[in-house]
């Protein structure tokens, strides 16, 4: 009887921090953001919590605006202060001296922010403010140091050791399947019929990572099809008539579909580690396989050739394929990288460019965006590392000596 009892008493004590809370529903919500950062009480801090997210559901984009404003003007380092805390700490470089600054170089709206999250599915409505934050950011730029907050907050809390692997398959709860459909962005899903036919045979993977605080969003996921040999073609994959090939015969996963589900982290990477878990999980359940590739497509590569006058050249398969392995393999982006975003990704990973192929995805989408060609990415798991080291630090694309003959085919001098 006591623990029940120490319950009752501990509900009844928190009700007046409740209904006090409650008492706040007229408040300015510059006001309730100020009452939660000097808030003492767990529940009186979650209450109040609650409201300003309840608060700014309401909110159209000039309420936001201010609010976002407001964190970023109104919640600043104190300069002075810190810089004070700063002489003190160098001439004794206590604990408690280092204590007070790392107290006065943060911002207080990233305690904010930390105690906005003490609500039941808080981290969600934080990760769409930030969504709002990012959309908005064109209208009030110096708004962006309130988004580097966000972004150094969300690289912590989503981590990879918080992720979770989550295979998706048929059988998964309609909700998620649901948000696969809405999520996909790389080759649309176009009725329920298409998503069982990229979940259901047994030579089809789906894998998600997931956070425990948003359960029920998925946060990345990528498609992979079983084959024997390399895919050179989407419509193969997605075929409606494809023949189902047995897991224990395939030799090759391909990686065909990428997809990140969450605008609000933009800029958290989670396809590397995504990757690499997944090669990971197949070569526990299928170790025949060896071999691993993606089949992907090229997003920038029409635009770069408006930019360099080549499109006369995109109806000759024979002056195609050179171009798209030059765009490739030289065409730069900032700081020497490759123009490519998907390349970009890839190739930070680990991986190398082993082919390209005309005709691979001809959806209106496919030919708009790179006329038709898709390439291959491979992960040779004795190389990435060694691969990974050389784009890093030399910006080097490594490539094999098919997709190198073609770029020496093009004399170009990019735009």
């Amino acid at each position: 009887m006591n623990f029940f009892s120490d319950i009752l008493t501990s509900l009844f004590e928190r009700a007046p921090l409740l209904r006090g809370a409650m008492n706040d529903d007229d408040k300015p919500i510059e006001v309730l953001c100020r009452d939660l950062l000097s808030s003492r009480g767990e529940v009186s801090g979650m209450s109040l919590a609650q409201l300003v997210l309840d608060r700014y559901s309401g909110f159209d984009d000039e309420q936001k605006l201010t609010l976002f404003t407001l964190m970023a003007n109104e919640m600043d380092v104190s300069c002075g202060d810190a810089v004070a805390a700063l002489k003190t700490y160098e001439s004794a470089p206590t604990a408690a001296n280092y204590a007070a600054l790392t107290k006065l170089v943060e911002p207080a709206r990233l305690q904010l922010i930390r105690r906005l999250n003490q609500t039941q599915d808080a981290t969600t409505q934080l990760v769409a403010m930030r969504h709002d934050l990012l959309r908005l950011l064109g209208q009030q730029p110096d708004l962006a140091k309130l988004d580097i907050d966000f972004k150094n907050l969300f690289t912590t809390w989503f981590n990879r050791g918080f992720l979770v692997l989550r295979p998706i398959n048929w059988g998964s709860p309609a909700h998620i399947l649901e948000k696969i459909i809405s999520y996909e962005s790389v080759h649309a899903i176009q009725s329920w019929d298409d998503l069982r036919r990229r979940l259901e045979p047994d030579d089809r993977r789906c894998f998600a990572f997931f956070h425990p605080a948003m359960p029920d969003e998925p946060l990345i996921f990528v498609e992979v099809a079983l084959t024997r040999g390399t895919p050179n073609s989407i419509q193969t994959i997605l075929s409606e008539t494809h023949r189902s090939l047995a897991a224990a015969n395939a030799d090759t996963a391909t990686f065909y579909s990428i997809s990140n589900c969450q605008a609000g982290l933009a800029g958290i990477s989670f396809g590397n580690s995504l990757i690499k878990t997944v090669v990971q999980h197949l070569l526990r359940d299928l170790p025949q396989i060896k071999t691993f590739v993606t089949l992907s497509p090229i997003p920038g590569f029409v635009k770069w050739l408006r930019e360099n006058n080549q499109c006369d050249e995109i109806s000759n398969p024979q002056t195609l394929l050179p171009l798209v392995a030059h765009y490739l393999l030289l065409a730069k982006h900032r700081r020497g990288q490759p123009r490519d975003p998907v390349a970009r990704f890839h190739l930070n990973n680990g991986a190398f460019i082993e082919a390209v192929h005309a005709d691979a995805d001809i959806s209106a989408n496919g030919l708009a965006q790179s006329c038709g060609v898709m390439v291959n990415y491979r992960y040779d798991l004795n190389k990435i590392s060694a691969n990974h080291e050389a784009y890093a630090n030399q910006q080097s694309v490594v490539a094999s000596k098919a997709v190198k003959s073609l770029a020496e085919q093009v004399q170009l001098v990019d735009v």
